[in-house]
């Protein structure tokens, strides 16, 4: 088997971010493959697919073992994304054959990338304020809603490999506010399981998955994702995301042909946002923690 060790790089650092953040197999691997190694869209979906399979365990281990994971979600949402994951391999294959389904499939690639990257700052407005507590608050499963986002993510999924994380942890999170991040990227590590399993099946029979280059994937992103996993608890989020979020926006708008002086220009622009973004919340870490040691100066000095 021929080794791309360029791919097997690309791998490493993919897989070390799927481990750290819960997401970015599919939205970040896919469009590296089309955009930097020139593979096609329909081969790079189906291998990707099949190295994610293999790659998500090893992330989810690392969960299962810290008893983040609520079980009781996997079980219904398995049960939606499943069957639609398969089906949306299959209709991709009926979509067309040739440079066709190819360029339909990059198109499907950059909207999916781009909801993905408005997922992921919905989730960060939607996080403010909440307390990060663990499990405090008992969380109440809603079976018909969860299987209705089973039922979409795993469509997607099916499609175009991405929104095994992205996009099922924000419609998560809107459905259960009260899970913690690590609940929710545990979670979501361990429902991606079997819904990217039968995604990948249905590449295997219907898409046009290459060995070598699932191969070269693994080989990085297996020791990737589980360093990223394993640092994942003191991993600063505030900056991994910001981060995630352009490259996802900027991956998308190359996948629908935007002009390359447009791309450059919106990655600059969302750097300098995050920049400030980060500096403000620096700021406010240090004021708080100023507070609170004057107070405690304070209380001090009148005992």
């Amino acid at each position: 088997m021929h080794v791309d060790i360029g791919i097997a790089v690309a791998g490493l650092g993919v897989g070390f971010i799927v481990g750290l953040t819960g997401m970015g197999g599919g939205a970040l691997m896919t469009p590296l493959l089309v955009l930097f190694f020139r593979i096609e869209p329909l081969a790079a979906v189906s291998s990707d697919l099949v190295a994610s399979f293999v790659m998500k365990p090893v992330g989810a281990g690392v969960h299962l073992r810290r008893g983040t994971v609520n079980l009781a979600l996997v079980r219904w949402l398995v049960i939606g994304s499943v069957p639609t994951a398969f089906f949306g391999a299959f209709l991709l294959d009926q979509l067309g054959n040739g440079e066709a389904v190819q360029d339909r499939i990059k198109l499907l690639l950059g909207v999916a990338l781009m909801l993905a990257a408005s997922s992921m700052v919905l989730r960060r407005y939607l996080n403010r304020g909440r307390l990060d507590v663990a499990g405090d608050v008992p969380v109440v499963v809603r079976p018909l809603p969860t299987v209705i986002i089973g039922l979409a993510g795993g469509l997607i999924v099916g499609l175009s490999s991405v929104g095994s994380g992205s996009l099922m942890i924000v419609m998560l999170l809107a459905l259960y506010p009260t899970l913690t991040a690590s609940q929710l990227v545990g979670t979501d590590l361990v429902q991606a399981i079997p819904l990217v399993g039968a995604a990948a099946l249905g590449h295997l029979l219907f898409g046009d998955f290459r060995l070598d280059l699932t191969g070269s994937l693994l080989i990085g992103a297996l020791p990737g994702v589980y360093v990223g996993a394993r640092v994942s608890s003191r991993a600063p989020d505030r900056l991994i995301r910001p981060v995630l979020i352009v490259v996802l926006a900027a991956s998308g708008l190359k996948l629908l042909d935007t002009p390359n002086g447009a791309v450059a220009g919106f990655v600059v622009l969302m750097a300098a946002v995050a920049a400030v973004h980060a500096y403000r919340e620096r700021a406010r870490v240090s004021s708080t923690a100023h507070t609170a040691l004057t107070r405690s100066s304070s209380d001090s000095g009148r005992a």
